[in-house]
């Protein structure tokens, strides 16, 4: 079966056969055109990838070397540092490449895949951190009954489960993306194949689609903001209650580096999506979603690591097993 798909310079009800191109790739927006900034960049996202996989793995293997730290609360922040992982290699060695190599093409295959593999980790994200704020709910609001509820099953039930919704979120956006034939350009305003610039390509945008992508919307977005608004709400509550200013400030700081993480990627996510909305500039909304992909997952592990006094003794005590 061939790989190629039809782009249309323009869209008409009635669709002229010697309008129609095969194409069988899109174009990617480069960062930047100027050839002197070339190697600058190339430097610069090589460094910022290679810091967030390290930072990550780092943690990973911290926490699972340290017994102390074998608890609900650091088993998703694993599952957490590996899904940034994945979600950051879908964008940036691809850029790294086609900077390397002064290209901006990418075949619709390949920019199928990496559209489903972004929104796949993206999703995940999102729904670990909607799981943590749980975490972080019930060790506030329900300390003594924390170790019966949050048991080794439910934590895993809970990862299982995240991992199956964004399988459906990113199967439910690559099933919209197959079915479309006609593409109005193929020009991507973006460094990478973003889900809403590539859908908003097509020349034909039927009702089902639209609702389709709405409800799987409300699933990986308007769901996890919801819950993880209930628990602070719920957490807020509960540590107000506490009669003590250090018995609020231990309770507090429980949930501060998670909290620092979910402004850090929702706050990023939302600018972005309302920057894009609001700027016509495409290089404004490329640069935007800049700090959505590569910036937050590499902020992540310093955010964990810097506030977790845990953290930092299994990193010292990882170190000095390795020397």
């Amino acid at each position: 079966m061939s790989l190629q798909r039809h782009s249309l310079g323009h869209c008409s009800n009635n669709i002229e056969l010697q309008n129609l191109t095969l194409v069988s790739e899109f174009h990617l927006m480069r960062i930047s055109d100027d050839p002197e900034l070339q190697p600058i960049l190339f430097g610069l996202f090589l460094s910022m990838y290679l810091v967030t996989v390290l930072g990550n793995l780092i943690i990973i293997l911290a926490v699972n070397s340290d017994s102390n730290l074998h608890t609900p609360m650091y088993f998703f922040l694993c599952n957490l540092s590996l899904a940034d992982i994945c979600f950051i290699s879908t964008t940036v060695p691809k850029m790294i490449v086609n900077i390397q190599t002064h290209s901006k093409e990418i075949i619709y295959v390949g920019c199928l895949t990496q559209m489903s593999f972004l929104i796949l980790f993206g999703c995940m994200d999102g729904l670990l951190l909607t799981v943590m704020a749980y975490d972080r709910f019930v060790a506030v609001c329900h300390p003594l009954h924390y170790s019966l509820i949050m048991n080794p099953r439910l934590c895993g039930s809970l990862v299982c489960l995240s991992l199956l919704i964004s399988l459906v979120d990113s199967q439910a956006h690559n099933l919209i993306a197959l079915q479309i034939i006609y593409f109005k350009d193929v020009k991507i305003s973006n460094f990478f194949c973003d889900p809403a610039q590539l859908l908003n390509l097509a020349c034909f945008n039927t009702f089902i689609n639209n609702i389709v992508m709405y409800f799987v919307g409300a699933i990986s977005g308007l769901l996890p903001i919801s819950g993880i608004f209930f628990s602070y709400y719920k957490i807020v509550f509960s540590i107000l209650k506490i009669p003590s200013k250090g018995g609020r400030y231990k309770a507090f700081s429980t949930c501060g580096s998670h909290l620092s993480v979910v402004c850090l990627f929702y706050g990023t996510a939302i600018g972005v999506y309302l920057g894009s909305a609001v700027s016509h500039s495409p290089r404004s909304t490329a640069v935007a979603s800049l700090i959505y992909t590569v910036v937050t997952p590499m902020l992540n592990p310093f955010i964990y690591s810097l506030r977790n006094k845990d953290i930092k003794r299994a990193v010292k005590r990882l170190h000095r097993r390795m020397l």
